[in-house]
């Protein structure tokens, strides 16, 4: 499959295209799927880093559709790893519910990067949701001995049982049922975190939701809070319909 203009301009962009088989499915909830891959000599070439993601080719009615995946615990040396799709309507969900082993999918690396706080955060501040659970993890990996609360949208009820690693005795999780098209999640966010990044020097603000919802928060945590700049990632990781 070509990858249409999209693909000449990740190219023009140095992407690096690869082929990634699959190993290996399971269904984590019955709205969420964890795909495991062999990842066609990309690790070797790029290593690892936190929060690391994909753009990922599929079908769509014969178009190509591409979208990004954050690796899922990656290794370098076996070249191996996994993808979570939080399934919807789409050709990606319909691709990950028919994932068997032995099937494959191209796969282009560009853009992705992380930027390590500096100093060391004190204290994380995550905002995400089924969509950015992989990346949130990675997170929250990176920093194993950094407190963190955690405020993550659901939109299921399954969403309870998905697994955000997350130790009790230095992570909060609050969990934030998604109502208004994330406005609900707004509101919580802008009512808790004031109090709570006063008493955190250095602390880090992350912020990955639907594109509209991260698109606020971030001007709240930026204008009103006044965060600094270095101080605050966001990034919208899908669009509501």
């Amino acid at each position: 499959m070509g990858h249409g203009w999209e693909g000449v301009v990740l190219k023009l962009m140095r992407g690096k295209d690869f082929t990634f088989t699959v190993t290996g499915a399971e269904d984590v909830t019955d709205h969420f799927r964890r795909v495991h891959f062999t990842d066609g000599g990309m690790l070797a070439q790029s290593g690892v880093h936190p929060t690391m993601w994909v753009r990922v080719w599929f079908d769509n009615a014969g178009r190509p559709h591409q979208r990004a995946y954050t690796l899922v615990d990656p290794d370098p040396q076996q070249g191996t790893f996994s993808l979570e799709f939080a399934l919807h309507d789409g050709c990606a969900s319909d691709w990950a519910r028919k994932a068997v082993p032995g099937d494959s999918v191209e796969a282009t690396l560009q853009g992705t990067g992380f930027a390590a706080p500096d100093p060391a955060p004190s204290h994380l501040f995550v905002v995400g949701d089924p969509a950015s659970l992989p990346a949130v993890n990675s997170l929250l990996d990176a920093h194993p001995d950094t407190p963190a609360t955690v405020w993550f949208e659901t939109a299921h009820d399954s969403d309870a049982d998905l697994p955000l690693r997350t130790d009790p005795q230095r992570h909060e999780v609050r969990r934030v049922p998604r109502r208004e098209g994330g406005a609900h999640l707004v509101e919580q966010v802008r009512a808790e975190l004031p109090e709570l990044a006063g008493a955190a020097a250095h602390s880090y603000v992350w912020i990955a939701c639907d594109t509209a919802t991260t698109r606020a928060l971030n001007s709240y945590v930026r204008k009103e809070l006044a965060f600094p700049k270095d101080r605050v990632n966001a990034l919208g990781y899908w669009r509501a319909a």
